[in-house]
């Protein structure tokens, strides 16, 4: 193998200290329009093993693989190939336990973030892992890497080169965190009397009894948004784990997810969205976040939609949660349900099963196997 830099090295290191390393699977729907994206896999990729699956009728069933997704937008935000392998992925059961990331070049400035949200979705409802900060995207004029240019001293196209090169190094890397006594904190904005969505989550709960679990209703009193800080105060108040608004936010969110080791977000669908002072708190985890890695913590959801759109709701969690807040994404982290008057929820056919198998999905990501991790 040539030397392929950083993750070349750690590669080596794993192999000499005889560490299990599963095969790296490159999924890329080749369109013969993107050169920039196959310059940037180029150096991404230069030194490590890796198969390559370039089309729809190449997907099959995997498990314990490290996935890199790698797409290629066009002006319109389509590419067929991609559609093609898209519909394949959302039949379900591709991935189980694979560890993935992705990779989006934009022929323009739209649609990177949007397809990279409908895929994450779609192959982590087919058993996919995401690792914390899973997208590295370039749109058509690059100038979303300004900032990581400036701060590295390099050009637009090096910053992009260089970003790639990092996230395959941190999916090569990753593991998944396991504790004997893990903590799952859960945090809500519904009242109790009448939410959908808690009585869910009462369900989960009650078959988590090896979790240490907490819970934090945001509903009651005032809950400012983030009023977008300069970077310096926001890191000023993140050091001192704290914020300029204060509140329960600082009082009792902050501290609640530094100690825990998975959040589980209930989130009723409110206008195919987040409630608002979810969003707030979602808002305000930026200062906590500039002094506190989130990578090592696990994201959940519940979502219950009163007609339809849970699916919109589910991507919001991982576009803020997982690609920007970096917390990592199990398989199926989220349980997506249809129910609109006061108590239809646990009265939809199957639905304690359902909970019951949430739950467990649930412990076996957090809890180390039988004998030991």
């Amino acid at each position: 193998m040539k030397d392929g830099g950083a993750a070349s090295r750690f590669l080596r290191f794993l192999w000499r200290e005889g560490a299990r390393l599963d095969e790296l699977v490159l999924i890329c729907p080749r369109d013969g329009k993107s050169p920039r994206l196959d310059g940037v896999l180029q150096n991404a990729l230069a030194g490590i093993d890796y198969t390559e699956i370039d089309s729809a009728d190449g997907l099959r069933p995997m498990k314990h693989r490290r996935v890199l997704f790698a797409v290629s937008v066009w002006d319109t935000g389509v590419n067929p190939r991609y559609y093609e392998m898209l519909g394949k992925i959302r039949a379900g059961g591709l991935f189980e336990d694979c560890a993935a990331a992705l990779l989006v070049d934009g022929s323009g400035e739209l649609y990177t973030k949007a397809i990279a949200r409908e895929l994450v979705f779609a192959a982590n409802l087919a058993g996919c892992r995401f690792i914390g900060r899973p997208l590295v995207e370039g749109t058509g004029s690059l100038q979303n890497f300004a900032t990581a240019a400036r701060l590295n001293g390099c050009g637009l196209t090096e910053a992009y080169h260089l970003s790639a090169r990092e996230l395959v190094g941190r999916l090569l890397g990753f593991e998944t965190p396991k504790k004997t006594r893990p903590k799952l904190l859960a945090l809500h904005a519904s009242n109790r009397r009448t939410s959908n969505t808690l009585c869910l989550w009462d369900m989960v709960k009650r078959n988590l009894p090896e979790l240490e679990l907490q819970e934090i209703g945001l509903r009651n009193g005032g809950l400012r948004d983030c009023n977008g800080c300069e970077y310096q105060t926001c890191l000023h108040f993140g050091e001192r784990e704290s914020c300029f608004y204060g509140g329960v936010i600082v009082d009792e969110v902050y501290p609640a997810i530094r100690s825990a080791d998975a959040v589980l977000w209930v989130c009723p669908n409110y206008n195919d969205a987040l409630s608002a002072n979810l969003t707030a708190c979602i808002n305000r985890l930026t200062a906590l976040f500039r002094a506190t890695p989130f990578d090592r913590k696990a994201l959940f959801g519940i979502v219950v939609s009163g007609y339809s759109g849970g699916d919109l709701v589910a991507q919001q969690l991982i576009s803020a949660l997982c690609m920007n807040k970096a917390f990592y994404l199990p398989p199926r982290f989220c349980v997506l349900e249809t129910a609109n008057d006061a108590g239809a929820a646990a009265r939809l056919p199957g639905v304690d099963e359902r909970m019951r198998a949430f739950a467990e999905s649930i412990r076996n990501e957090m809890l180390p196997p039988p004998g030991g991790v």
